[in-house]
């Protein structure tokens, strides 16, 4: 089911990030980017005040983002795609815990997600991840494991 996530909202909501950092935005980029690979899901993210020359959608790989242009909000926005949407924002899912965008969320038909209920799912589906990728790379094996296979070894070729 495809996300649109209202961005200034979420951020605060993931440890290590801040609103108060210049790069807030494309830190939440790079996770949705993670995110959105793995569980192979359509993002479309909307950040308030589109910086000069960003008032355009942009695609990062899965992620689409979307900064709000001058005199709108991210929620104005939001609201605005959910509106084209029409019948289908029921197969969307809204990612934010503002009230009002929840609201209209609900207005269209769109499930809700709290951004701190997003914010621990997605950082558990990145941590799975780079553990299960952790576990296919070669690493240097302890002294004790070292013995540990000779012996099994030595034990296999005694029995040959």
């Amino acid at each position: 089911m495809p996300l649109i996530i209202d961005g200034h909202n979420l951020i605060p909501k993931i440890p290590g990030l801040s609103l108060e950092e210049l790069d807030d935005e494309i830190q939440l980029i790079q996770l949705l980017q993670g995110f959105s690979r793995i569980r192979r899901v359509q993002v479309e993210c909307y950040f308030d005040k589109a910086p000069q020359g960003y008032d355009r959608a942009q695609r990062f790989g899965m992620v689409m983002v979307k900064f709000a242009r001058s005199g709108k909000t991210a929620d104005d926005e939001i609201k605005g795609r959910l509106s084209r949407l029409k019948r289908e924002a029921k197969n969307w899912t809204v990612i934010s815990s503002d009230l009002r965008v929840q609201a209209a969320a609900r207005t269209y038909g769109a499930r809700i997600q709290a951004a701190e209920v997003f914010a621990s799912e997605m950082l558990t589906t990145l941590k799975r991840a780079s553990e299960l990728k952790g576990m296919g790379t070669d690493r240097e094996l302890s002294p004790d494991e070292v013995e540990l296979w000779l012996k099994e070894f030595r034990g296999r070729q005694s029995r040959d």
